[in-house]
């Protein structure tokens, strides 16, 4: 539950600051329905955005075979602006977003979403480590950057004296995640 939370609330914040740009860029007016504007955008980019992706990367992906190096970016990209513009058209009817103007209302914005889908695929990782120390204090739940009690190193609580072979394979498969059998599996290849 704390990640969904904390990955909502903080696109949250992300798509309200990027339905603002959009609004001081375009002649689309946002004003007071971006926060409401912002929750049925995040709502639509965490939930349904990923089946239309999924859904136009599957009839793109048909005829990839016969596309060049640049034909296939340029069906990326496509791609990319259908979902933002089926994105943008169902948050400007779903909330109060007024759109002003063909060219600069309709299909400007998409762009300005896919930049800033990009600039938050980027950042998303400390964003959300962040929200979720914040939530992590605001709750009273201890996060993982806590500091270790006495008696515990930074990998967990110190093995009795004769689990230490057991305790250093749990804090390498806590490392990387492989148990000893994939390890060596791994190290074959």
């Amino acid at each position: 539950m704390k990640t969904w939370v904390v990955r909502f609330v903080s696109l949250l914040v992300f798509n309200i600051a990027v339905l603002l740009m959009i609004g001081f860029l375009t002649p689309a007016r946002v004003g007071w329905a971006a926060l409401w504007a912002g929750i049925v955008l995040t709502a639509i980019v965490i939930w349904i955005k990923p089946l239309l992706s999924r859904w136009f990367g599957g009839m793109a992906a048909r005829s990839a075979d016969r596309r060049t190096r640049v034909g296939e970016k340029v069906a990326e990209f496509l791609v990319a602006f259908a979902v933002a513009f089926l994105v943008w058209i169902a948050t400007v009817l779903l909330t109060g977003v007024s759109i002003g103007g063909w060219f600069w209302g309709w299909f400007l914005p998409p762009v300005l979403l896919m930049i800033g889908w990009a600039i938050y695929d980027v950042i998303d990782d400390r964003v959300e480590a962040h929200a979720g120390a914040l939530y992590d204090r605001a709750t009273g739940a201890r996060s993982g950057g806590a500091a270790a009690p006495a008696g515990a190193d930074a990998t967990g609580p110190r093995p009795a004296v004769g689990d230490s072979r057991t305790a250093a394979q749990g804090r390498k498969e806590l490392r990387d995640g492989l148990t000893e059998e994939q390890r060596r599996m791994l190290d074959e290849l």
